[in-house]
């Protein structure tokens, strides 16, 4: 898998849609494909993933109910839903306990896909170099603090 590529997470339980955004957007992104949420999961235990989109309405586990199930084990990738239904409930869900990015409709259309995809990576990266940014002060600021407790004992 090229590690320059951004890589996706698609959850869907229709199958023609798994195969329509892989062959879309497998170019430009590594895609990895769960038909459930429980196979999701899976996938996240053995990838590097930097943004889920989720169908909402699937059969076990909603896409909502899925987003809110990793968020602890995998707080860093960008989450944006997806719907074919205009359910105002799912959306206030899904911002509120999946802690969404984006929501978009069914069916998708590639380039507002593509465009959103693009932001959910800068919102990513950002998140992830102000924490190694706050890591890096945290580890500085412990320094200094020992070497004030060395120069106060002297």
């Amino acid at each position: 898998m090229n590690k320059d590529k951004i890589t996706i997470l698609y959850v869907d339980d229709e199958m023609n849609n798994l195969i329509s955004f892989k062959a879309v957007f497998r170019i430009k992104y590594n895609i990895l494909t769960a038909i459930s949420g429980e196979e999701a999961i899976k996938i996240l235990k053995n990838n590097m993933v930097n943004i889920i989109i989720t169908d909402q309405r699937m059969p076990q586990m909603t896409g909502v109910e899925f987003l809110e199930s990793i968020l602890d084990e995998f707080p860093d990738p960008i989450r944006i839903l997806l719907t074919g239904y205009a359910d105002m409930n799912a959306v206030i869900d899904a911002v509120n306990k999946g802690k969404i990015f984006h929501y978009l409709t069914k069916p998708w259309n590639e380039e507002e896909l593509d465009m959103t995809i693009t932001r959910a990576f800068d919102v990513y990266r950002q998140k992830i170099e102000e924490r190694e940014m706050t890591n890096k002060l945290s580890l500085s600021n412990e320094q200094l603090e020992f070497l004030l407790r060395q120069k106060l004992l002297s």
